[in-house]
């Protein structure tokens, strides 16, 4: 079987405050693409939502290899939801490598945005936490320490 060829555009979230969830990954180190605001036929039919109108907003990692795309949804009203647990079936988190985690960790408790439990080290070759982010998205933030 001939597989098609196939690449990963985009993770998207859907969150409750757009300019917060930019804040926050911006000051990560993501740069916004664009932002945008969207409605009509080709959004409803595309999400599969009737009346979708959404604020949306691109945002790339440095040096282009990754993009989060965040909605802000206006149209039908955004449902809350509980934040999601590590061992839940679904989504589970986004994940970026940084070059000090304890400076990734200042930015994000800037945000109010804190480790679910701490700090560790696998096998002397990462220092990671996940951090609950903006909406309750959990961040996994990942430093490399055999450079």
């Amino acid at each position: 079987m001939q597989r098609m060829p196939i690449k990963l555009e985009n993770v998207g979230i859907a969150v409750s405050d757009i300019d917060e969830a930019i804040d926050f990954f911006t000051d990560l180190g993501l740069s916004v693409l664009g932002r945008d605001e969207v409605s009509g036929e080709w959004t409803d039919t595309a999400v599969g939502l009737d009346g979708n109108h959404a604020k949306i907003a691109m945002l790339q990692t440095p040096g282009g290899q990754g993009c989060v795309e965040l909605f802000e949804y206006i149209h039908p009203e955004a449902i809350e939801s509980e934040p999601t647990q590590a061992n839940k079936i679904g989504m589970h988190r986004v994940a970026f490598s940084v070059d000090n985690i304890d400076d990734a960790l200042a930015i994000a408790a800037k945000h109010g945005c804190y480790p679910l439990r701490g700090v560790a080290t696998y096998e002397d070759i990462y220092k990671l936490t996940y951090v609950r982010g903006p909406s309750g998205i959990i961040v996994m933030l990942a430093e490399e320490l055999k450079k």
